[in-house]
């Protein structure tokens, strides 16, 4: 960073330092990121690596945000801040199940182009990890990116995923992989009350509003149609 001296100059601290606090940030996104399958780190658990021992309060946006261009310039990393989003209703004033303390978090993406992460990078362990996310986002975008809880279950019965259901041979306990999308932000729950009492609701989160997704997710729904299409003129 070419005004590097200049900004540490308001902060009191040496270039070591900042290294360290640096080095200490990246670790930590690394980490959490491997340890929590790739949910959302809240920027105030990184605020506070820096905070624990300096008191300046511009010091830790300095800090992240020069960690931020090393995870892109070393690592190929993008460090990738999420707004969180707020449901589209409210429950009668109350809010939804998830808060809204934690307005910004980040997530890491692969800058890699995708055929190469594909072959170099992409766990074959995990892919069908992948695949449930994109079938259940795909789910909801289709229901015009909210649908209520039953009705997400239906979608799912038909491909033969029960709420009940703890071994599926490649997902496991099937409430808990969905639960985990909404951990990862990919989902938000919400819980209206109607006439006949509360009804759950899934809608997109930020994750899955990213235009990178979206964009992939519209381009599936095309192929599926023009295939549909296609099979049908020949019959």
């Amino acid at each position: 960073m070419a005004n590097t001296g200049e900004d540490l100059s308001q902060f009191d601290i040496s270039q070591e330092e900042k290294d360290k606090l640096v080095a200490e940030v990246i670790r930590y996104v690394l980490f959490k990121t491997h340890q929590n399958s790739g949910c959302p780190i809240k920027r105030d658990e990184l605020t506070q690596l820096v905070t624990k021992n300096y008191r300046q309060r511009a010091l830790p946006a300095l800090v992240i945000n020069a960690a931020r261009e090393k995870l892109s310039t070393i690592f190929g990393y993008e460090m990738k801040e999420l707004q969180r989003s707020r449901p589209s209703s409210t429950n009668q004033g109350r809010t939804s199940q998830q808060s809204f303390a934690d307005v910004k978090s980040y997530v890491i993406i692969s800058q890699l182009p995708a055929d190469v992460y594909r072959k170099y990078v992409e766990d074959v362990n995990t892919a069908h990890l992948t695949g449930f996310t994109f079938v259940i986002v795909s789910i909801v975008y289709l229901a015009g990116g909210k649908i209520a809880e039953d009705g997400l279950w239906h979608h799912m019965r038909r491909m033969g995923l029960y709420e009940n259901e703890e071994n599926h041979p490649v997902l496991g306990n099937i409430k808990q992989a969905l639960e985990a999308l909404v951990q990862q932000r990919y989902l938000q729950k919400d819980k209206v009350n109607g006439p006949e009492g509360n009804t759950l609701f899934y809608e997109l989160a930020e994750r899955a509003l990213d235009e990178a997704i979206s964009k992939k997710i519209k381009e599936y729904i095309s192929q599926i149609v023009q295939n549909d299409g296609a099979s049908a003129d020949v019959e």
